[in-house]
């Protein structure tokens, strides 16, 4: 998968950079004289002996003062107890949300119910919940992170369903997926950007990418875990048992970077009748996954590329809107543009978003979402209706 150096500590590669590079600097004398020592540069020099028993000390005896405290803010916070999505946000009296009678086009959840612990907690109120999902059609288990917004709490959505957003990460995307960490604020530029009026409220959506520290490509490479039908089938599977979804496609977007924004693209293009709309950051457009060796007609099949090509040709066939950010500090824009060119046709519709000074990371193409693409992708999907 095409991974380009970003500069920045949230670079979506670093992971996958940091781990094949090594030890990296020099080694340089540090001070005079007899108290001269070597050092790499880079790292910290190793202190005296007698200073790291002294510091050594002092932490023990401020941890053990401060015992009582560390106990109590641990009893506050509640990262890992059971939540469930149909319970009120703290600051809201109205109760749990208990459906009456649901809307056109509403499919309540379905059931079962899964078993999710909070991951996180936003400064709205709301939370982060992780699960593990036994894929029933793919065979494979891994986790699942999802967000609500506050509407999807509020009494007068009670019985409307809400868009939902598959969201990918790069590099791996194993054992986590770091869009479920709230320091990149995915889920904060959702809420300020429904606040303004400039997006729907997501249900974001986050699973694993990949079962291993190898690329899959999010797809079902013979002799290997079914990526693709864990991705197309049983997380959304997952959500529908769980949460008021859209029974059509028109509520159904995925969104991803690097080789997240592969799969992410490929999804949408094999299953144009399950989702309609697309964010891809900094993609490739073509599979390269070793483990395609020997897998040619299947690897083709898994072509972003000819699945566009074929879906533009295709009478009848639903519009899918493709929406591609790149950065200009990263490599990889002549292919979109190419892509673009070539493919947008007929119900493919795609579009490239240029984001100044951007590099090949989350922060980069946060921005970019914030800026225009999450508004572009909202214009065509459903957002929720309250109740009259």
């Amino acid at each position: 998968m095409h991974h380009t150096p970003g500069d920045r500590p949230d670079d979506p590669c670093r992971e996958h950079r940091s781990g094949r590079r090594g030890l990296r600097g020099r080694v340089r004398l540090i001070g005079r004289g007899r108290s001269a020592r070597w050092t790499r540069e880079g790292r910290p020099a190793r202190r005296p002996r007698w200073r790291m028993s002294f510091l050594t000390g002092l932490v023990a005896v401020v941890g053990l003062c401060a015992y009582p405290t560390v106990k109590y803010l641990d009893v506050l916070n509640d990262t890992g107890e059971p939540m469930s999505f149909s319970q009120p946000l703290p600051d809201d009296d109205a109760g749990p949300v208990h459906a009456s009678a649901a809307g056109p086009g509403v499919r309540m959840p379905t059931g079962p119910q899964a078993a999710f612990r909070t991951a996180a907690t936003l400064s709205d109120g709301t939370k982060i919940g992780v699960t593990t999902l036994h894929g029933k059609k793919s065979g494979f288990t891994g986790k699942v992170w999802v967000w609500a917004p506050k509407e999807y709490y509020e009494d007068r959505y009670r019985n409307s369903a809400f868009p939902v957003l598959i969201a990918l990460p790069g590099s791996y995307g194993f054992p986590s997926n770091y869009w479920s960490a709230t320091g990149h604020k995915l889920q904060q530029t959702v809420s300020d950007l429904v606040a303004l009026g400039r997006s729907r409220p997501f249900l974001v959506v986050m699973p694993v990418l990949n079962p291993t520290k190898r690329y899959y490509d999010g797809s079902d490479i013979p002799g290997q875990p079914k990526m693709g039908t864990w991705m197309s089938d049983d997380v959304p599977d997952l959500v529908k048992a769980n949460f008021r979804t859209f029974t059509s496609r028109d509520g159904w977007a995925f969104m991803g970077s690097s080789s997240g924004g592969f799969v992410a693209l490929k999804q949408v293009l094999q299953h144009p009748d399950r989702f309609k709309a697309v964010i891809a950051s900094g993609p490739d457009t073509r599979p390269d996954s070793p483990l395609w060796r020997g897998h040619r007609a299947e690897m083709r099949a898994n072509d972003p590329e000819r699945l566009a090509q074929r879906l533009a040709a295709r009478p009848g066939a639903p519009d899918v809107y493709v929406q591609f950010q790149i950065g200009t500090q990263e490599g990889g824009r002549a292919n979109l543009e190419r892509f673009v060119q070539r493919y947008a046709k007929g119900p493919v519709h795609a579009r490239l978003h240029v984001i100044e000074d951007g590099g090949h990371n989350a922060r980069s193409y946060l921005r970019g979402m914030r800026d225009a693409s999450l508004e572009a992708i909202s214009r065509v999907l459903r957002g929720p209706t309250p109740t009259p």
